[in-house]
């Protein structure tokens, strides 16, 4: 993931064949540097107003905000900034990856990719794990799930994703190379021809076992227990079997859209990895399909950041019923030239029909 936007790019397919004992003729790949751009436009559309809306919401709330509500904000301020990079991005691979924006953003939007996959997996892992106090030890789990503790986990959420991210900012830089401007890794500064590919490899697979492997099992763990006491809890009684439904529904949907989205991702980076230490030899054709698939895996996990909102906010009963009231006074507000504090304090007071129900107030 270090090198995330050039692993595609020419110089590093040239550098592979370096530390390979056979040579797999490139000469006839294509970049998508048409699919790839669109893609990262309609990412970029659909995550800045989705989480846009999102932080709007979670932050003008007028009801109690949850610690859940609170990492939903933090996850959505996360995706936002990293699609804010995505048109350069998108001009990047459409000028066949050349970056005409100068050094200076090469290394922030490089820094912002990075910030967005560690904070937005530690944000997730976190509200898995409130998700999980809230439900199996509901009783017991208030001072962990307290407004301090919440305040303290973002902040070493945020500290610990910028320095994990760290080498992206330090690394990455405007290259010239053939009357082409490349935004890639430069490990000079850290190995020379000998070592780089330790580097590469290494980083790598770090990225991808903290920033994948080892949330997921995290989540999934959670999310088991959670079914488990739903199931046991609910078992006899009929009246709440629509909310263990629901519940049960929103936690598959969790796990499977963060899985499907990343998973192809990181498995290519971990066989490039491995190949980079030189641990596996592929045949070329094999090789030749994980380049070619790599921008459209790295396009595939991108979209999670369009589904965070949806997936985190608006199958959230209360989250759901707080947007559409401030979308409604919005409108009233400008049909009737009247504040909309004044409109929307409403939603201090829920109706029956939208408050949030028990098996989703977590």
């Amino acid at each position: 993931m270090d090198h995330l936007m050039s692993q595609f790019a020419e110089e590093n397919y040239s550098e592979l064949m370096n530390f390979s004992d056979y040579e797999c003729d490139y000469a006839d790949w294509e970049h998508s540097n048409s699919v790839v751009p669109v893609l990262y436009m309609l990412v970029f559309v659909f995550g800045l107003s989705g989480n846009g809306v999102v932080i709007c919401i979670v932050w003008r709330s007028r009801t109690k905000r949850r610690s859940a509500d609170t990492y939903i904000g933090n996850l959505a301020l996360a995706d936002l900034a990293f699609v804010v990079t995505l048109p350069l991005w998108a001009v990047y691979a459409a000028l066949d990856y050349h970056w005409p924006f100068g050094w200076l953003l090469c290394k922030l939007s490089s820094y912002l990719v990075m910030i967005n996959m560690y904070a937005s997996v530690f944000c997730l892992t976190c509200l898995s794990f409130d998700r999980y106090l809230a439900i199996v030890h509901s009783l017991s789990s208030n001072k962990l799930r307290s407004k301090r503790t919440t305040i303290l986990s973002l902040v070493l959420i945020w500290t610990v994703a910028g320095v994990l991210a760290s080498p992206a900012l330090i690394l990455r830089r405007a290259q010239e190379k053939e009357n082409q401007t490349l935004c890639a890794m430069d490990y000079t500064l850290v190995a020379n021809e000998a070592t780089e590919h330790f580097w590469v490899g290494g980083l790598s697979l770090f990225a991808s076992t903290v920033g994948f492997l080892l949330p997921f099992l995290l989540m999934s763990g959670f999310y088991f227990a959670i079914g488990n006491t739903v199931n046991r809890h609910f078992q006899n009684v009929k009246k709440e079997e629509q909310k263990k439904k629901r519940l049960l529904k929103i936690i598959t949907a969790l796990v499977l859209v963060f899985a499907i989205c990343w998973l192809p991702f990181h498995i290519i980076k971990t066989v490039d990895a491995i190949i980079w230490l030189d641990l596996i030899k592929i045949p070329c054709s094999v090789d030749e399909f994980f380049i070619s698939a790599h921008p459209y895996a790295t396009c595939v996990a991108y979209i999670n950041s369009c589904l965070n909102p949806f997936l985190y906010a608006f199958f959230d009963q209360r989250f759901r019923s707080e947007c559409l009231c401030v979308l409604r006074c919005s409108r009233l507000k400008k049909a009737l030239h009247v504040p909309i504090t004044s409109i929307s304090s409403s939603m201090s007071n829920p109706t029956k029909s939208e408050a949030p129900s028990s098996a989703t107030k977590v």
